[in-house]
């Protein structure tokens, strides 16, 4: 073995035979049999021993260490020129996590010209893996969904892990280097590595795709304790679940009608729900007088569970025929959009099968021809050899129809919904949920206002879900005005309805951090022509202050020869510095009157048409102090989303306080990638036995914050594997499968948190008060005298 030493880094050439590669790869290297085509490099990193070591599955891997450093490296160059993988679509390696927990592994392929591809990989503890990272950017999105299948797993007799995500651009004809590092490990970090080269990656990335889905919506490459093998198993779990209902719903905490907490303060009964403060904590307040604190679940339908399997039939294994009594849950849509949610998503239109509906039927259909029967008036007909004529047509309610169910039984399931929820400890129907829910007058529940229209938009960068609606131009009130109308047309006098949000994560800011995402409205403003409203309403407010070019130009550090300047499109304004202290209170002032703008037109347009109902506010997800503080002053309840360990990390709640305003948080969850769903959500915990720690976890610290009135989790139903049709999402997050069979110890505690949590929240309201009344028991049912 011969070395040559370079300032931190280690070059290796040492000649020998190569080992046999598996078949269909081209084996470049070898670190346990090195030749001299490949120099290797490490930097903060070595090789501890000249020889490999022998792995329990009786491969040969050489062991390397990666140091406490920011960034541990490992490269790989051509020893001349360059490597021409043209023909190739995979690189691959052999190597072996040598830990005893997952490392993360940042893999980079370089071109002569400068190009990268980079993907990050998560690399199990365990056996060896066959690592694949194709020569081109992919990503998940373009399969049409938010999160690829689970690596590695077994392909042709290999654990291969193939790079689902990929980004950049490479020319594949003039690689010069590939590097594998970590991201600043706190300890030394081994990885054993075997054999360098490529092959052709594109038959086993369409293989990693292929038949990841069964006849029930499920993952077919893992097993849970949930996951259902047939349709027996399905009726029998509805029936078992059938019984643990009645219980629990016999075993609820005493309530008034709406649900508000009884054996605490009494507040004045207004007939709606309303807030108020007292003893420095905001509260609800149920029609009939008593506190409520809103527990509930977002997005209860089961109307939101298709995907699209238009084009790649492939992933599915097993789908219904035409003319099977399944192929009843197949339609068509078209959820292409131009936002930052569907870009780069393939599959976003075309037929689509919803597998959630699928096994409803499944479970209940046989029921209802079962209920029929049990209805059927005793028939004295002789029996004949010969077949019945044929029924006359009949109503629906005849028993003859009753053997032949719709296609979606949708009292049915309402009834067992809301059976579910009241029985869980939830107490609120959320955001995207179906209307029958809160017609049944048994849950409150909230709506969301849905303005849109042909107003002009700003983009601020990302416009997850779109532009800003430009609240100065004209038709965006009219929409408004058109929405709020409608929505509340037929619940103006509902009692059982809590609020309006008046919309749902608006890209107030850009997530870039600095003052071009947090002012980026406002950059993204002015960067617009004059027949954009809202530039108009800005250039307005400058002139207004200035008067000239000249007090502006001074006021903002720049040459700006004529006003008409400003007027252009692309009009880049300054960054903040203290040297200028006026551009940041005027970007600051902008949004401040955009802000002030979009929520009192809202807000005037509800007290108009709907003055008994509250404003939940815009459910912020990504927000500016302006918009805050507009909400703040507009609205009834400022509300925002937190995908947050505590609530205490989505936002300054110091700043919070300070408005003295009522919070209802929008959404949370805890979600895991290990019952079918590929995505672990926005906050993903390490496995299921996490999620229900999590959820106690966030609502008491919720309770410790007397602003907050309550948390809706998202949201009751995971999302189906390959993707929900509005863009993709695939994620692990529900209270129930698709299967339509809760995660039943993951609901069983998250039932006893929400039930306890009465008895904290009074807990809570009496030590707040210095009251001096008894404890609260365990029971949680005393009526208050």
């Amino acid at each position: 073995m011969m070395f040559r030493a370079l300032p931190a880094v280690l070059v290796w050439f040492v000649a020998a035979p190569l080992f046999a590669a598996p078949e269909g790869q081209h084996t470049l290297f070898n670190f346990v049999s090195p030749t001299d085509v490949v120099q290797v490099e490490t930097a903060d990193a070595y090789f501890p021993e000249v020889t490999g070591e022998p792995t329990a599955e009786g491969a040969v891997l050489r062991r390397v260490t990666f140091n406490p450093a920011a960034r541990p490296t490992l490269s790989l160059t051509p020893q001349e020129g360059q490597w021409d993988w043209s023909a190739a679509g995979a690189m691959t390696l052999h190597l072996q996590n040598a830990m005893d927990w997952a490392l993360t592994l940042d893999v980079e392929i370089e071109s002569r010209d400068g190009k990268r591809l980079n993907s990050r990989i998560a690399l199990p503890a365990g056996p060896g893996q066959i690592l694949m990272v194709p020569l081109h950017a992919v990503s998940p999105r373009a399969q049409g969904m938010r999160a690829a299948p689970p690596m590695p797993w077994s392909h042709e007799g290999q654990s291969v892990l193939l790079a689902t995500q990929v980004d950049g651009e490479l020319d594949a004809s003039q690689v010069v280097r590939v590097s594998l590092s970590l991201t600043q490990p706190d300890v030394a970090q081994n990885i054993l590595v075997g054999r360098f080269g490529v092959r052709d990656g594109n038959a086993v990335e369409q293989a990693a795709y292929t038949g990841i889905v069964d006849g029930f919506g499920q993952f077919t490459r893992s097993q849970w304790p949930e996951k259902v093998r047939d349709a027996e198993q399905l009726k029998a779990a509805a029936a078992k679940e059938q019984a643990q209902l009645e219980k629990w719903l016999a075993e609820r905490p005493q309530l008034d009608r709406f649900g508000g907490l009884l054996g605490g303060p009494t507040f004045e009964a207004s007939g709606f729900f309303r807030t108020e403060k007292r003893d420095g904590r905001w509260f609800l307040v149920t029609p009939e007088g008593h506190p409520f604190f809103s527990l509930g679940v977002n997005a209860v339908s089961a109307k939101q569970s298709q995907t699209y399997i238009e084009g790649r039939e492939q992933m599915f294994a097993e789908l219904p025929k035409d003319g099977d009594p399944l192929a009843a849950y197949y339609g068509n849509a078209d959820s292409r959009r131009d936002t930052g949610a569907a870009k780069g998503r393939g599959f976003g239109h075309g037929r689509w099968f919803d597998f959630y509906q699928a096994n409803l039927h499944r479970t209940y259909a046989n029921a209802a021809c079962q209920e029929a029967k049990a209805v059927e008036p005793a028939a004295a007909a002789p029996v004949s050899a010969a077949p019945a004529p044929a029924p006359a047509p009949a109503p629906a309610a005849t028993p003859e129809k009753a053997c032949e169910p719709e296609a979606f039984d949708e009292p049915r399931w309402v009834k067992h919904t809301l059976d579910r929820l009241q029985a869980w400890g939830f107490n609120t129907i959320g955001n995207w949920s179906e209307l029958p829910l809160g017609q049944a007058e048994r849950v409150p529940y909230t709506l969301p206002l849905s303005i849109s229209g042909d107003y002009q938009t700003i983009s601020t960068g990302l416009d997850w879900w779109g532009g800003m609606p430009d609240p100065f131009d004209p038709r965006f009130a009219m929409a408004t005005e058109r929405a709020v109308a409608i929505t509340a047309r037929d619940h103006r006098d509902d009692p059982w309805l809590m609020g309006y949000f008046a919309d749902n994560e608006l890209a107030w800011a850009h997530p870039e951090p600095g003052p071009r995402g947090r002012y980026a409205l406002a950059y993204g403003t002015l960067r617009l022509t004059t027949d954009v409203p809202a530039k108009r309403a800005f250039l307005k407010q400058l002139r207004d202050k200035y008067r000239n070019h000249q007090g502006l130009s001074k006021a903002w550090g720049i040459e700006l020869t004529a006003w008409e300047l400003m007027e252009d499109p692309g009009f880049e304004a300054p960054l903040p510095s203290e040297q200028y202290p006026a551009i940041e209170e005027d970007l600051q002032r902008f949004q401040r009157l955009f802000a002030d703008t979009y929520f009192k037109t809202i807000a005037d347009s509800l007290k108009w048409h709907a003055p008994n109902h509250l404003l939940l506010g815009g459910r912020f997800a990504i927000s500016t102090p302006e918009a805050v503080a507009a909400c703040a002053q507009y609205c009834d309840v400022m509300s925002f989303n937190f995908y947050t360990r505590e609530p205490q990390h989505g936002y300054d709640f110091a700043a919070l306080r300070a408005l003295d305003k009522p919070l209802l948080i929008g959404e949370f969850h805890f979600g895991s990638r290990d019952r079918g769903p590929f995505w672990g959500g926005v906050s993903e915990v390490y496995d299921e036995s996490q999620r229900a720690p999590a959820y106690a976890h966030f609502l008491k610290q919720v309770l410790a914050e007397p602003s907050i009135v309550g948390a809706h989790w998202f949201q009751y139903l995971d999302q189906p594997v390959t993707g929900r049709l509005l863009d993709g999402e695939n994620g692990h997050f529900g209270l129930v499968g698709i299967t339509d069979r809760p995660f039943g110890t993951f609901v069983g505690a998250v039932r006893k948190t929400n039930i306890d949590l009465g008895i904290w929240f009074l807990d809570a309201v009496a030590a707040q008060a210095g009251s001096a009344a008894e404890p609260t028991k365990a029971t949680g049912n005393e009526k208050k005298d």
